[in-house]
């Protein structure tokens, strides 16, 4: 009673209306939704030079990675481009002004793109962790909320596992968008990560789940860590990407 009490009073005083059409009642109605285009193609996430189905690694950076092992993602999946349809104004919104709702369409673009490219099906689901401080600050971590939408979306009638409390951020870093080079980017988030409980994850197939990626560190720095505690193969999920590398 009490929550819809609460959730009445929220829409009185701050009415919903669409990003795109402000139709009132929808954060993102369902036609303007439909204008939402998912990438039509998918990059090697190392070289990001080569189109590559799934956007996996292309066979020189498969080979470079297996010989100098500095390279744990099998695929790095970005859903739509940040600047199209609305997705920045979405991704803002669903982080700094926490509306937690629009996770809905976030995910859903999510799982179109998934399904566009034909993606294996993984046996767990890792959302990126927040360190403890920010989370207190936020509130939530958005990407545990997409996913949750993930888990229960993916594939028709499977509920994939999401693991929360495996993958830790036991340190809290600078923010990657303040470091525009590279390396500077790794090193900051170089030993940001622990594993919990490695026998979660021991010989599995797993998603790393974000919101945003910018030029991938900090995607490569879990994938690196969970690779490190065993998992199989890691590949990762976001809905947009800001920025390539640059060295």
């Amino acid at each position: 009673m009490f929550s819809k009490i609460k959730t009445l009073i929220l829409d009185t005083l701050f009415p919903i209306y669409c990003l795109g059409c402000r139709q009132e009642g929808f954060w993102v109605c369902e036609e303007c939704f439909s204008q939402i285009e998912t990438l039509p193609f998918q990059v090697c996430p190392r070289c990001e030079k080569l189109i590559i189905e799934g956007g996996k690694l292309c066979l020189r950076c498969k080979q470079l990675s297996l010989k100098n092992k500095d390279f744990p993602l099998e695929a790095i999946m970005v859903s739509s481009q940040y600047a199209a349809g609305g997705i920045s104004k979405m991704i803002h919104l669903f982080k700094y002004n926490f509306i937690e709702d629009l996770k809905i369409p976030l995910g859903r673009i999510m799982v179109k793109s998934f399904i566009n490219h034909r993606i294996p099906l993984p046996d767990i689901l890792i959302p990126v962790p927040l360190h403890p401080r920010k989370l207190r600050q936020r509130g939530f971590n958005q990407s545990e909320l997409l996913a949750d939408f993930l888990g229960e979306n993916l594939a028709p009638g499977i509920n994939f596992p999401v693991l929360k409390n495996v993958l830790i951020r036991k340190r809290s870093t600078l923010s990657q968008m303040k470091i525009k080079n590279y390396r500077e980017r790794r090193k900051n988030i170089q030993g940001a990560f622990t594993v919990f409980q490695p026998e979660e994850i021991r010989r599995k197939n797993i998603l790393l789940v974000d919101d945003v990626a910018t030029t991938g560190a900090t995607l490569l720095e879990c994938a690196r860590v969970l690779k490190s505690a065993g998992a199989r193969k890691i590949s990762a999920l976001v809905v947009a990407r800001q920025e390539f590398k640059r060295f």
